[in-house]
């Protein structure tokens, strides 16, 4: 007797956002120099997220800075630059800041760069808490709150 009920086999699906999408980022500097925990890269590269949203429809969340690579959140507008183009646009910037400013020689930032969606506010505060552990896994500070190297931009939502 035939199955009253067919099996279908369903695709996978992109999730539905609400809202744009909020994209967990990691870029780690060339040969994994260890350039970015000061206040000159602070500075450069907050002031550089702080003008994207006009400039190219993403807005940064919360980021932080080690040593060798940076961590943040980032949710695009309708009108945003694709994620590889922001990304070049604001590696290429501040490359050429931070080079002259802390005299060093280029490359600056690693080619390629590791970028995931998030789904849900609980994924975004799980990573969350993974990527502040940072410093103190590192043993950089005792508690995550003391490392200087991060904040928060804009307050991103779901």
């Amino acid at each position: 007797m035939p199955d009253p009920k067919p099996h279908h086999k369903h695709l996978a699906h992109l999730p539905s956002f609400t809202t744009e999408p909020i994209v967990f980022f990691t870029v780690v500097t060339a040969r994994r120099q260890a350039v970015l925990a000061c206040e000159t890269a602070h500075h450069i590269l907050r002031t550089i997220w702080q003008q994207s949203a006009e400039r190219n429809g993403w807005w940064v969340g919360d980021y932080l800075l080690m040593p060798d690579h940076v961590h943040f959140f980032a949710q695009t507008s309708r009108e945003a630059d694709s994620i590889p183009k922001w990304v070049q646009m604001w590696k290429s910037v501040s490359s050429h800041k931070l080079l002259r400013i802390l005299e060093l020689v280029g490359p600056f930032w690693q080619k390629d760069y590791f970028d995931r969606y998030l789904r849900s506010d609980e994924d975004y505060s799980q990573k969350w808490a993974y990527v502040e552990a940072n410093p103190v896994r590192a043993g950089l500070v005792t508690k995550p709150e003391d490392w200087p190297y991060r904040g928060r931009i804009h307050p991103l939502r779901f």
